[in-house]
């Protein structure tokens, strides 16, 4: 919490900075112009705006698109004036939300010859902000003021990354459906029920990359910040008592601090058995498989992995909160070298392990807002490289780009052909164990094949070159049975290969099994025990061994063409 300070100076702008990248220091620069002409204003609202603006350029979740924020105004006319400034200044995810309801019925009386009175203006700004919402005739859009309520309180709460700031007097700050928000923005006289009610707003966790809220008070209503913390009864909630909001408000930078060196304690346990140098390998043996060849290991180390995605993942969620005021937490200059670098090693070691294993394109959806924060605070020259493997995974861009796909691997697996070898091999591994239901006999020759060749890698019976041959062909036949194996040519779906291949590739009965279980097959047939019943008939009219008729209907029951 803390009340309104703007400078203008440089000096400002860098310490609100300190802690970004380049590149995004360099993104932030090209609106800094526009900023300053806003901070050189002597509109007290104008000051706020530009105090919001660069909160939503510089602050992790705001920045990132994963928070939204709420600025609580004195007055219906006040929140229409804020909402001009935001758009006029090219911010538009932003909406107002009150009790007023615009009417031509209260413009009545409202011309006075000199100038617009505060009726018109809201009744002006109101009109223009639901026209440019539904893209509609102004005075057609002007009524339907509930329905855009409705739909901008949902946008807030499910897409805050295009809804990240409402603007409201009373409305939305009390109540069980209330939304909550990342930060709460207080420019009005508030205390007791409603003050606490509102701050509860940011008090509510809504996802793993939210531990607390944070609170921006431009009205001093909590007297100072040691008061506040230290006597909650005091002042703003004189109406409570003090266990009721004891845990309610902390000084950010000593718990962001806390949280921070906890987050660092969790995940140097969590990595402390990893072996000496602690190096990229290192790193792939722990979590991922200490010897390839072995199938279960990959599997087995899962855990681990998650939890290091997850202690990894808090880490940098911490750091990015404190990265532009660690001096003002109490770290010395040098101290803020080494947690960076730290940090770096981490979230490289994090990339590295989920990139050998095969767990990026599992968790890639999950991306976008943790790339956001390392490109920010930590480094952002890895990037591109990185979003190579956005719409594919390593083995599907093996299959596009042969042995040229080890390029777009991080920096610390492909500098080492024993890392390049091993992630491979696990990748490979995994999209094997992934498939093998589909078709049992066909993945399990596959996994003899990438245990003949792990060997021979690990008896140096192949240059490097020759095994990278050898494991992108290798790959190939895994992705696309149909291009590594000689079919009969009335063997041409990956349902019938299936079926050619665990009926001891006897052509006749695999094509008339198929033609029957599409004859007999109905819509949503799984999981409808009568119709499940019927597909079960079907195989066992040409499958007498009751043992192989079940084994067959698995692996009916995998494929998706049926």
């Amino acid at each position: 919490m803390n009340p309104i300070h703007i400078d203008l100076r440089q000096e400002c702008f860098d310490a609100k900075t300190k802690g970004l990248t380049d590149i995004a220091l360099a993104e932030l620069k090209k609106k800094w112009g526009t900023m300053q002409k806003v901070l050189s204003s002597q509109s007290r609202l104008e000051k706020i705006v530009a105090d919001i603006l660069m909160d939503m350029a510089t602050k992790g979740r705001l920045q990132g698109g994963r928070g939204n924020a709420m600025l609580v105004s004195g007055s219906i006319y006040q929140a229409c004036k804020l909402y001009e400034l935001f758009t006029s200044h090219g911010f538009d995810k932003c909406a107002v939300v009150t009790s007023y309801s615009p009417s031509v019925s209260h413009m009545k009386g409202e011309e006075t010859g000199e100038g617009k009175t505060e009726k018109l203006k809201e009744y002006e700004i109101y009109k223009k902000m639901l026209a440019a919402w539904f893209n509609e005739d102004p005075e057609e859009a002007v009524k339907r003021a509930e329905e855009f309520e409705k739909e901008v309180k949902k946008k807030f709460v499910k897409e805050p990354g295009q809804m990240k700031l409402l603007i409201v007097v009373d409305k939305l700050l009390t109540g069980f459906d209330a939304p909550p928000a990342t930060h709460l923005y207080i420019d009005k006289h508030m205390q007791d029920h409603g003050l606490f009610q509102a701050i509860c707003r940011v008090n509510r966790l809504d996802g793993d990359d939210k531990e607390y809220g944070y609170i921006i008070d431009y009205k001093d209503l909590f007297k100072s910040l040691e008061g506040a913390v230290h006597d909650y009864t005091s002042g703003a909630f004189d109406g409570y008592e003090k266990d009721d909001v004891a845990e309610l408000l902390s000084d950010r930078l000593e718990k962001a601090k806390e949280r921070l060196e906890a987050t660092f304690e969790e995940i140097r346990a969590l990595c402390e058995p990893v072996e000496p140098p602690k190096d990229t390998r290192a790193y792939l043996r722990y979590f991922c498989a200490k010897d390839t060849a072995d199938k279960d290991q990959l599997k087995e180390n899962e855990p681990k992995r998650v939890a290091l995605y997850k202690a990894t993942a808090s880490l940098i969620r911490a750091y990015a909160d404190l990265a532009n005021e660690l001096e003002e937490a109490g770290y010395t200059p040098e101290e803020i070298q080494k947690i960076k670098q730290e940090v770096d090693h981490y979230e490289k070691a994090r990339t590295e392990v989920k990139m050998a294993s095969g767990d990026y394109i599992d968790l890639k959806m999950y991306e976008p807002a943790m790339r956001h924060l390392i490109d920010t605070y930590i480094r952002a020259e890895d990037s591109k490289q990185i979003s190579a493997f956005d719409d594919m995974s390593l083995i599907e861009l093996i299959v596009e780009r042969g042995s040229d796909a080890v390029k777009e691997l991080p920096k610390g697996i492909a500098d080492s052909q024993e890392a390049v070898a091993e992630t491979i091999e696990n990748n490979l591994r995994k999209v094997i164990i992934d498939e093998q239901p589909i078709n049992p006999k066909y993945y399990e020759k596959m996994s003899e094949l990438l245990d003949a060749l792990i060997k021979e890698r690990k008896q140096e019976a192949l240059a490097y070159e020759q095994y990278l041959a050898k494991i992108v062909a290798l790959t190939r036949k895994v992705k696309k049975p149909a291009e590594g194996t000689d079919y009969p040519k009335s063997v041409d779906t990956r349902a019938r290969q299936a079926l050619y291949d665990n009926l001891d590739k006897n052509e006749e009965l695999a094509i008339a099994l198929d033609n029957e279980i599409r004859q007999t097959k109905k819509d949503d047939w799984r999981g409808n025990a009568f119709k499940q019943k019927e597909v079960r008939i079907a195989i066992r009219k040409h499958l007498k061994d009751e043992k192989l008729a079940g084994k067959i209907f698995d692996i009916v029951w995998k494929q998706s063409e049926y």
